[in-house]
Order: C-alpha cells, then sequence, then structure tokens
C-alpha cells in the first residue's frame, strides 16, 4: 500500500511497504485506491487535503461541487483563496494554526453564502519515514460546513423513498430551506389551503408530527448524493 494512502487510513507504512512495488502489490493498491476515492466522494461533506502553503492535494465530490463562483472560497488553479479581503486572515491564521497542531471552526463569508468549517491538523506517524518536504507530512484537513441544511438531490431522494409526489416534493423543498406555507403557495402559484394539504399528506406519510420535525427528518438523513447522482441526471 502507498505511503499516501496509509496516511490516510490512519496507518505507518512500514519498511517493506516503502522499498517494496512489485506487480503484486500494485493491483491490489489501485483497487484500494479507487475505493478510498469513491468512500470519500460518498461522504455528503466537501472535504479537503489542503498542504502547508494552501495548496489543495485533494477535494472530493462535494468539494468540487461546493466551491461554486458564490462560495467564499475559492479555488484558483491548486490554491485555495478565500472570496473576500477580511476572510484571508482568518483563513491563513487558522491553516497556520494546524500546523502547530491546533484545530480551528473558521467562519467565512455573509449572508446566505456565509459557512463555518472545521480546520483539522493532520501530522504524519511518529513512525514513518517521510521527506521533510512531503507536503502529506503536514497536510491540513478542510471539512466545509453547508449553505443549506437539506441538499436538494438528499430531499429528492428522501421523497422518493416515502413515495412523495412531484408536488408534494416541491412543497418538502420548499419547508427544507425554511419557506413558509404562505410563500409556497405564492412561488407555486397555488392555494395556501392546497399547500397546506400537501403538507398534511407529506406528515402522514412521513410520520412527523410537524414541520419541524419533518425538516429534522430530512436534516439529519445519511449522505444520498452519490447513489442519487447517477438515477437523477437519467431521469432529466
Amino acid at each position: 500500500m502507498p505511503a499516501e494512502l496509509l496516511l490516510l487510513a490512519g496507518q505507518a507504512p512500514s519498511a517493506r511497504t516503502r522499498h517494496y512495488g512489485g506487480p503484486e502489490r500494485r493491483a491490489p493498491e489501485s483497487r484500494l485506491s479507487n475505493w478510498l476515492t469513491r468512500m470519500l466522494d460518498e461522504i455528503d461533506y466537501g472535504m479537503l487535503l489542503v498542504s502547508s502553503d494552501g495548496q489543495v492535494l485533494y477535494l472530493n465530490h462535494a468539494a468540487r461541487l461546493e466551491l461554486d463562483s458564490s462560495h467564499p472560497l475559492q479555488l484558483l488553479g491548486r490554491a485555495l483563496k478565500a472570496h473576500r479581503a477580511k476572510d484571508v486572515a482568518p483563513l491563513h491564521d487558522a491553516l497556520q494554526a494546524a500546523q502547530r497542531g491546533l484545530r480551528k471552526l473558521v467562519t467565512v463569508g455573509e449572508g446566505v453564502q456565509r459557512i463555518s468549517m472545521s480546520v483539522v491538523p493532520l501530522t504524519a506517524d511518529a513512525n514513518a519515514t517521510l521527506s521533510a518536504n512531503d507536503p502529506l507530512g503536514a497536510a491540513t484537513l478542510l471539512v466545509l460546513g453547508k449553505r443549506r441544511v437539506c441538499q436538494q438531490l438528499t430531499v429528492q431522494g428522501f421523497a422518493r423513498s416515502v413515495n412523495l409526489t412531484p408536488a408534494e416534493t416541491r412543497v418538502l423543498e420548499q419547508l427544507c430551506v425554511g419557506t413558509d406555507p404562505t410563500q409556497i403557495a405564492l412561488e407555486l402559484g397555488v392555494a395556501v389551503c392546497t399547500v397546506r394539504t400537501q403538507i398534511g399528506a407529506i406528515r402522514s406519510k412521513t410520520g412527523a408530527s410537524s414541520i419541524r420535525d419533518l425538516v429534522r427528518q430530512v436534516a439529519v438523513l445519511p449522505p444520498l448524493v452519490g447513489a442519487l447522482r447517477g438515477s437523477l441526471a437519467a431521469a432529466l
């Protein structure tokens, strides 16, 4: 297993692992690398592995989706930058603190684009023999907070699992972003009583005791993005 994969898995590479890369080892290593990448892509939070100088070494699928033009963090080439000038110092300080082994929770952006992220130092195992210039020896994990409580694909996946109609699904999507029934009716062009009837049907199908309980059910769901990317794209 390559040293970098062992580091991601939290293991120290043995001397034999470091010095031998024969064909009988390369095939399992390739499969493990593929599984690790797919595993990280199933996680419904953006995750980035960043070097000591702010260069992105890896980002999962959720991070690639999150880092759009409106996100408070921007990826310029391989460099991770803050979009707003006032966020530059907090990001830099958190990355520097990670080099000293300190975890930080940093908030950047403003308004609906405001997010928090965990900055987690990933130090090399004491038994690992790594070059002083190896960026993985002083890497930092960034876990991005979400800009929405319930992601659209997650809401749609939940709706399908409890057999909601398309109209009920649209109402559920609006409820999950905090829209009240009156505003939902205006946006969907239907009567408020129709929306309230649909909310009643949704609660009946999900067993939710209230709108708050309904939103909580969706918010605590396990990641569904990976499973739904293909099926929803095929349906469009």
